[in-house]
């Protein structure tokens, strides 16, 4: 079997209070999201939201149900997003085929019973990041290249914040039942994420950090805005950011990350900002 999953039970902030480094880690830090020949999985039950990553080097990956959904399909009563972060691949649902280019993205509807993922060449594979959420509708399956996206421009270079936030997988993209997801990328010199950091009460997140050159982190700040903490992030892991918990982040180098959102509604701007010198 090419699928191994594990599960990720939510916790309160109050309980968050007393945890150390490595408590918040194992409870909230994703570090396997990519691994050769596997699609792996991290069930959340913040928003029942799924991370993880497909990368198929020497065979062709298919999406497996797995035991906690209690489905006979994976996408049965869920929908899913894909962004690439490698070489060229495919995506074959059903019996269309989507080629993603690096930074390309896949919206997957629901009840789709097979989907399977290759890459175009063994040597440069496609590295398949993947989020996953519960869905009531089969909205039709949608490619998002660059060209498509609806794309912000933000921060600046004396705040060391500029950024381009690619919106992908929106309601102004494409249709969704709650799946949201995108890509910013920080401009040479800049390094601050997020800025104000900010927190939906209304819904989850999870950021993917990738593009970080070795030797390389970005320290990922969580928590409520008065009682932060904060995650050393390594190249292509993830971080799990609960409704009540702030996100935000700073790198020692230039780097990219992809978020994904999941709850109430589909407003982009849905959010509780706070300026740093709000934060504690």
């Amino acid at each position: 079997m090419t699928t191994s999953f594990e599960v990720r039970y939510a916790v309160g902030q109050r309980e968050v209070k007393g945890y150390d480094t490595q408590q918040l880690r194992q409870e909230f830090l994703v570090e396997n999201c990519m691994q050769d020949d596997k699609v792996y999985w991290v069930y959340s039950h913040y928003e029942r939201f799924m991370v993880g990553g497909a990368v198929p080097v020497s065979h062709t990956l298919v999406l497996e149900t797995i035991d906690p959904l209690k489905s006979a399909h994976f996408l049965g009563r869920r929908e899913l997003g894909i962004i690439n972060v490698g070489g060229a691949g495919v995506v074959t649902v059903g019996n269309s085929h989507f080629e993603l280019a690096s930074e390309e993205a896949l919206y997957v509807g629901q009840t789709t019973e097979k989907v399977s993922f290759s890459s175009v060449d063994a040597q440069k594979p496609a590295r398949f990041y993947l989020n996953s959420t519960p869905a009531h509708y089969p909205y039709p399956h949608k490619k998002v290249g660059k060209a498509d996206a609806n794309v912000l421009h933000l921060g600046s270079q004396a705040s060391c914040n500029e950024r381009d936030i690619n919106q992908l997988l929106i309601n102004t993209v494409v249709e969704t039942c709650q799946l949201q997801m995108g890509l910013t990328r920080l401009a040479q010199g800049s390094v601050w994420n997020t800025m104000p950091a900010h927190q939906h009460d209304r819904r989850n997140e999870v950021y993917f950090y990738f593009d970080l050159a070795e030797h390389q982190a970005v320290c990922h700040f969580m928590g409520e805005p008065k009682e932060t903490r904060h995650i050393w992030v390594a190249n292509e892991n993830a971080v799990i950011s609960p409704p009540w918990s702030i996100h935000c982040g700073v790198g020692t180098g230039n780097y990219a990350f992809i978020w994904g959102m999941a709850g109430e509604n589909l407003d982009y701007d849905d959010m509780d900002k706070y300026q740093a010198d709000q934060l504690r």
